[in-house]
């Protein structure tokens, strides 16, 4: 798949865009990061992507659909897309981040593919964002529903809340997420979350964000339960 970098026209935003907070630290002629940015991407990333699966698949149901999204924009497909673009080529990092093995870092490439979103939208408008990724996520989108086994769209049911039916209706009690360790520098956390059932741990996930790691432990004691592959 072919992927250019959008043609965002106002050179400050996509510098802007490009730049970590390490980076600002560092500089300080520099005064703003892309944080701001990402958290915008983020948001019209999940708009337009929500928008192209509802036309796309009548019928699936919200949960469904709130499931395909999620792997559609998560750390995993993201940072994928910003590895295409090369963004790790031309961030602009700190020194430590640098020597941390940041551009090559998921998290950071996820990061910045948001705020490429968000200073493109800011520069060009909606309809601009959503002909540049509503293509892109409609190729990914068919590609990841068709490799389902027997075209199962059950499996885009949130873990999290196919874990919680489970605990209502054996134990009548929601299960509970704890963090219970987070390693690395700031700008490459990782963290490790359990859940458990009145007391029982069931699972364990570990994931560059809190909720992710969440997810991957209600995975986890999914297939433990045998309840998913």
């Amino acid at each position: 798949m072919s992927l250019k970098l959008p043609p965002i026209s106002d050179r400050q935003l996509l510098n802007q865009a490009l730049t970590h907070r390490s980076y600002v630290n560092e500089h300080s002629e520099v005064k703003e990061h892309n944080e701001r940015l990402e958290f915008l991407g983020d948001a019209v990333l999940g708009f337009l992507v929500g928008e192209l699966l509802y036309k796309l698949y009548p019928y699936m149901s919200e949960a469904q659909l709130t499931r395909l999204r999620s792997k559609l924009v998560d750390e995993e497909q993201l940072s994928k897309l910003g590895q295409k673009l090369k963004l790790g080529e031309i961030m602009l990092l700190g020194k430590g981040a640098e020597k941390d093995k940041g551009r090559e870092n998921l998290s950071l490439l996820n990061d910045t593919f948001e705020a490429i979103i968000g200073a493109y939208f800011l520069d060009a408008g909606i309809e601009a964002v959503r002909g540049y990724i509503q293509p892109l996520f409609k190729s990914l989108s068919e590609e990841l529903v068709n490799t389902q086994p027997n075209n199962k769209t059950t499996n885009f049911v949130d873990a999290k809340n196919r874990f919680q039916h489970w605990a209502l209706a054996n134990y009548k009690e929601s299960p509970v997420y704890t963090i219970i360790a987070e390693s690395g520098p700031d700008h490459a956390k990782e963290f490790t979350a359990q859940v458990s059932v009145k007391g029982k741990v069931y699972g364990t996930g570990k994931g560059r964000r809190k909720q992710e790691a969440q997810k991957r432990a209600a995975e986890f004691a999914l297939k433990e339960l045998g309840i998913i592959d």
